[in-house]
């Protein structure tokens, strides 16, 4: 009989958690993020049954590969999976686009939010609900308090996943001043009483998700107010994000799946993650491109080996480019005292990635052989990027990383011709991209000649009406006339979000979401610091 699937933190400790713990629990009390006890094996005859499922009806299979019945009945997991897709506007949930001969775009932004986060956390939000229904079935109480971090799209995902749940609150955590106008709006217009868009004073995305994982590490804290993660460090969201690789492969012509490369615009690693979870179960594809802004960690890691802040960095090593960048509505307001650098694709602007460790894991279990082992091994690596801001994985872990990844930096300036280059396209037609996917479609372009032969899937994380400055940027009026964003990109629903009322709480530091999270859980009203109306 096969192993029932449980899972394990990634920095030490033999007890293993139910599906059901792991994703309530979200993050280890040692720091360390859930990954399974074992990659499963695909059924033998998957490619031809799973062919014409849909996309829920696929993300049945997947899914239950990795959620035991133990822990959700495979009809209760069905049930979960058709209400968490029927908030989505296309019928292909994830449709391809095609941009060229050998060339595709997974748009994976047909969600109430319009970006990709909708298809994890529409999922997470239904199965939060699920586990809280189940245990308070006897008229218990449980409830859990959800505090994220985000640098943009999380946070709209994350608030529409669970608004108006019953037992839950959530505490939505960004950088004051660095995030679109859109993005903020959609935060900040949910009129839900258990909805708190929390704006961070004088901090970046980093010091965001410190503070969230400072708070998940206090045992008092965190069992005092049950929290819940909504991040990537959850393990369901990078779960549920398998599924549409698998749903990209079956939607390209049978020719073009004998070679096929994803390209993933990447900042905290879950993306692009979940994809080399859907090779490692066997899907069929190349190396995976980590695209990357100039936030550029990630590239440099899989150059040098080296897991190294930008703000540690050898003085000679570090870009010019770390100068001021002029400020703007996407947040873009000078390089931080941390090092991050604001650019066009802002929520690539992170110095560290919060999920790198689970594949920083099974590169020191290929070293070690042994789980314990290997936990060990990379919990020393985490405690030297901690002290020393860098830690270097040695040669070999280097050399099977780029095995299943290559990595490519895109500036900001290439970020803004990519959108004007597809914008201009005549053969597949004109095609408007954010930022992101720009990041991507410029590193697709390199990866190319690396091999001519493939086909290529570019990952597009988010509508481009969510970020109205870089598109505009990209298409000034005096070389582009005939383009106008708000009748050639902008939403009915994005429009509607300037007119309504906004709710917001300004918080100073770590202290500051202590005391807010705490006097909602006391049932007090605490005092709105942002304004009503137009943002």
């Amino acid at each position: 009989m096969a192993e029932e699937m449980r899972y394990f933190s990634t920095r030490g400790g033999k007890e293993t958690l139910s599906f059901e713990e792991a994703v309530l629990t979200g993050l280890a009390p040692n720091g360390g993020l859930y990954i399974p006890t074992h990659i499963p094996t695909l059924p033998t005859n998957w490619e031809t049954e799973w062919s014409s499922l849909s996309f829920p009806q696929l993300s049945h299979q997947i899914l239950s590969l990795f959620i035991p019945t133990s822990s959700v009945p495979s009809e209760d997991l069905e049930n979960i999976i058709n209400s968490s897709y029927s908030t989505f506007r296309h019928p292909q949930t994830t449709p391809l686009r095609k941009t060229g001969e050998k060339e595709y775009v997974l748009e994976l932004w047909h969600g109430p939010t319009w970006a990709f986060k909708d298809v994890a956390l529409q999922f997470l939000g239904n199965l939060f609900a699920y586990f809280l229904e189940r245990r308070n079935v006897d008229g218990g109480k449980e409830g859990l308090t959800i505090v994220g971090a985000t640098s943009g799209d999380t946070g709209s995902a994350a608030i529409y996943g669970v608004r108006g749940k019953p037992n839950i609150t959530i505490f939505i955590l960004y950088p004051d001043g660095r995030v679109s106008p859109i993005q903020l709006a959609q935060m900040a217009s949910v009129p839900d009483p258990n909805v708190f868009c929390v704006a961070v004073q004088d901090a970046d995305f980093d010091a965001c998700q410190s503070i969230v994982k400072t708070l998940f590490s206090d045992s008092k804290f965190n069992s005092a107010h049950r929290l819940g993660a909504v991040n990537s460090i959850n393990w369901a969201r990078i779960l549920a994000q398998i599924v549409y690789y698998f749903h990209a492969y079956f939607q390209l012509p049978a020719e073009a799946r004998k070679d096929v490369r994803f390209v993933v615009p990447t900042g905290n690693f879950g993306d692009i993650l979940a994809g080399w979870y859907a090779k490692k179960l066997g899907l069929p594809m190349g190396p995976l491109v980590v695209a990357t802004n100039e936030n550029d960690i990630l590239e440099r890691f899989f150059r040098t080996g080296r897991y190294e802040r930008e703000d540690h960095l050898p003085e000679m090593e570090q870009s010019s480019e770390t100068a001021v960048v002029d400020g703007g509505s996407d947040g873009k307001q000078g390089t931080s005292a941390s090092g991050v650098k604001p650019t066009h694709s802002p929520a690539m602007d992170i110095l560290l990635s919060s999920n790198f460790e689970r594949l920083l894991f099974y590169l020191a279990l290929e070293q070690t052989g042994k789980r314990e082992e290997a936990q060990e091994k990379l919990k020393g690596w985490m405690e030297t990027l901690k002290h020393k801001g860098r830690v270097d994985i040695g040669q070999r872990a280097r050399d099977v990383a780029k095995e299943d990844f290559w990595a490519e930096r895109v500036s900001d300036e290439e970020t803004l011709e990519e959108i004007a280059k597809y914008y201009e396209k005549k053969d597949f037609g004109s095609y408007v991209v954010d930022p992101h996917t720009a990041v991507g479609l410029a590193a697709q372009s390199r990866s190319m000649k690396k091999a001519p032969e493939a086909t290529w899937v570019t990952l597009s994380t988010a509508h481009p009406a969510k970020f109205r400055e870089a598109v505009d940027l990209a298409l000034p009026p005096d070389l582009f006339p005939s383009f106008d964003f708000d009748t050639q990109v902008l939403p009915d629903p994005l429009r509607e979000l300037d007119g309504m009322e906004k709710r917001i709480y300004k918080v100073k530091g770590e202290e500051g979401v202590r005391e807010l999270i705490e006097s909602v859980k006391r049932g007090e009203q605490p005092s709105l610091n942002g304004h009503a109306g137009s943002i």
